[in-house]
C-alpha cells in the first residue's frame, strides 16, 4: 500500500514538472525567446563566459611562463657572449702590449751600436737581496756570466752565475749587491757607481766625485768603466740630490726600467772595451 502511494507522489511530481517545462517553452522571455530556451542560453553563456576566462587565463600564464623562460635563456647567453668577448679582448690587450714591448726591443736592438740577444722573461724571484730573473736564452745561444742585459726604457742587470744551456739568471741592476758605474748625461761628469738599496726610489749613488754637479732630473747614464755594461744605456733620472753635506750627500735615482713588468729583455753580448783583453 506504502508502495503504490509513493509511486503516486512520484508520478504527481514528474506531471508537474511537465507541465512547468510545457509552460516555460510556452511563455516568451523580454528577448522574444521562450523562457526555457533563453534560461538554457543563459546557463550556458555564463558556462561559456567562465571556460574562456579560465582558457584565456591559462594561456596567458603560459605564454608569460614561457616568455620569461626564454627571456631567462636568452639572457644567459648574451652574459657568456659578454664575457667571452671581455676575456678576448683581454687577450688582445695583452697581444698589444707583447707586439710593443718587442718591437720597442727590436727598435732599441736596431739602433745599438753593441750586438744584442732577444730574449724573454720566464720567472722571478721576489727576494729583495737577490732579485733575479730567469731568461730563455743560455750557453748554447752565446750568453756569458757578467754579459749586460738591457731593455727598451735602460739598464736591466747582468747575467750571474754560469748559464744552462738554454736558461740564464740576471740579476736586477735595483738588488742589494748589484752595481753599475755612471756618469751624468748634462755633464758628461763621472757620478759613481749606481747601487741597488731597499729604498723609494731604490737606487742610490755611491763614490761620488767630490765636486760632482748634481741637479734633480739629471740623467744618468752607464759609463762603462765597470767592464760590464756598455756606455751610453740610460740607469734612471735623479729625484734627490743632497750634496750640502759634504760627508753625508745623498743622491738617489729612480730607475728608468719597471722591473715590476719585464717581459722581453736584450742581452749585450758585445763586451765594453775596459773589459776585452
Amino acid at each position: 500500500m506504502l508502495f503504490i502511494q509513493r509511486r503516486t507522489v512520484y508520478l504527481l511530481l514528474v506531471i508537474s514538472v511537465g507541465q512547468v517545462l510545457l509552460i516555460s517553452a510556452q511563455v516568451q522571455s523580454k528577448s522574444g525567446l521562450p523562457l526555457l530556451e533563453a534560461l538554457g542560453v543563459g546557463v550556458f553563456a555564463r558556462i561559456q563566459r567562465t571556460t574562456a576566462w579560465v582558457a584565456d587565463g591559462t594561456h596567458d600564464l603560459w605564454a608569460h611562463y614561457f616568455a620569461l623562460r626564454d627571456a631567462a635563456v636568452e639572457n644567459d647567453r648574451l652574459r657568456e657572449r659578454v664575457i667571452e668577448l671581455e676575456g678576448q679582448i683581454e687577450g688582445q690587450k695583452a697581444f698589444v702590449t707583447r707586439t710593443q714591448t718587442l718591437e720597442a726591443a727590436l727598435g732599441l736592438k736596431q739602433t745599438a751600436v753593441v750586438e744584442t740577444l732577444t730574449a724573454r722573461v720566464m720567472a722571478g724571484s721576489p727576494s729583495p737581496d737577490s732579485m733575479m730573473v730567469t731568461i730563455d736564452r743560455g750557453a748554447d745561444d752565446g750568453v756569458e756570466a757578467d754579459m749586460a742585459v738591457i731593455a727598451a726604457a735602460g739598464v736591466v742587470g747582468r747575467v750571474v752565475n754560469r748559464p744552462t744551456s738554454h736558461t740564464a739568471q740576471v740579476q736586477l741592476l735595483v738588488g742589494r749587491s748589484a752595481a753599475a758605474a755612471v756618469r751624468f748625461e748634462r755633464t758628461g761628469a763621472g757620478g759613481g757607481n749606481a747601487v741597488g738599496f731597499a729604498g723609494d726610489p731604490p737606487l742610490r749613488l755611491e763614490q761620488i766625485p767630490n765636486l760632482a754637479d748634481i741637479r734633480v732630473g739629471d740623467r744618468v747614464l752607464t759609463s762603462g768603466l765597470d767592464g760590464i755594461f756598455p756606455p751610453g744605456f740610460l740607469v734612471g733620472t735623479v729625484e734627490r740630490a743632497d750634496l750640502a753635506n759634504a760627508a753625508r750627500r745623498v743622491v738617489t735615482v729612480r730607475p728608468a726600467v719597471d722591473f715590476s713588468s719585464l717581459d722581453v729583455v736584450l742581452v749585450v753580448t758585445t763586451r765594453p772595451a775596459s773589459a776585452v783583453k
